[in-house]
């Protein structure tokens, strides 16, 4: 597994109107101890045939790809005023009527992040993640909300938490992809780049999507916090077959398109 990956913190839903009594058998940190137990970052496995394939670019997709691969290179730097800016505004969408008292906070975890610093998560995807969470709260705030208070379907007791799910998301589609490669060296990653130099915002898009067919996925399946791992990966080989259906000319053709709400 890469180093980047995130590990899970079990989050419980309580009904309305019974208390919380949390204890260590209830509120779960994720660690290495929880790997092969459901909560590990999901990572894709590089099959030995992608190494020796190499798909030719056009000069329009190389740029796009160079241009993205600039944003999956930057860190998130808690130093920086800009990512600072940008974690408030992730606040403020998603809790627009609560005030944020800092950027390390216990609100935070209202969020679903592992502790109160939510700085310390984003090693697993790095400031796109950020960026990720910010066009999905812009651009579909319904699906956006809907995800984040986890207001659709007959819901899991034990749900996955929304932010560090986020960044995992990020970190699946980068590897699942191949978009750290000079040029992609499987089907999936040349299928992309078609969608990306006809949309600067394609990645971006993607993981709008890919989020809400993830929770599509967690509601069909009837899954709770355990079974995230396989959650993903079924999400995984619906992406991929729709992606490379040939009925697709853009991603917003996608069938899991049709799940967003703006």
């Amino acid at each position: 597994m890469d180093d980047r990956g995130s590990s899970f913190v079990a989050v419980r839903r309580i009904p309305q109107g019974e208390t919380c009594h949390s204890n260590s058998a209830e509120v779960v940190a994720g660690s290495a101890a929880w790997l092969g137990r459901g909560l590990s970052c999901v990572c894709v496995q590089r099959r030995d045939s992608d190494a020796s394939n190499s798909f030719d670019l056009t000069l329009a997709q190389e740029e796009c790809l160079q241009r993205l691969q600039r944003r999956i290179d930057v860190p998130y730097d808690s130093s920086l005023i800009e990512h600072q800016d940008a974690l408030r505004a992730l606040w403020n969408a998603a809790f627009p009527e609560e005030e944020l008292h800092g950027l390390i906070s216990e609100q935070w975890k209202e969020m679903g992040w592992q502790g109160k610093d939510p700085s310390t998560d984003f090693r697993g995807g790095g400031f796109i993640s950020l960026e990720n969470f910010l066009f999905f709260a812009r651009n579909f705030p319904k699906s956006f909300q809907d995800l984040l208070r986890k207001q659709e379907g007959d819901r899991s007791v034990w749900e996955y938490p929304f932010a560090v799910a986020g960044v995992n998301i990020t970190f699946m589609l980068i590897q699942m992809l191949d978009l750290e490669a000079v040029k992609p060296r499987n089907l999936m990653g040349a299928t992309f780049l078609k969608f990306l130099a006809e949309n600067e915002s394609a990645f971006d898009l993607l993981y709008c999507i890919t989020f809400k067919l993830m929770d599509h996925q967690w509601l069909s399946m009837r899954a709770s916090y355990m079974d995230f791992n396989t959650v993903m990966k079924s999400t995984r080989r619906q992406l991929e077959k729709e992606l490379l259906s040939e009925d697709i000319m853009r991603l917003e053709d996608l069938p899991s398109y049709k799940l967003l709400s703006r």
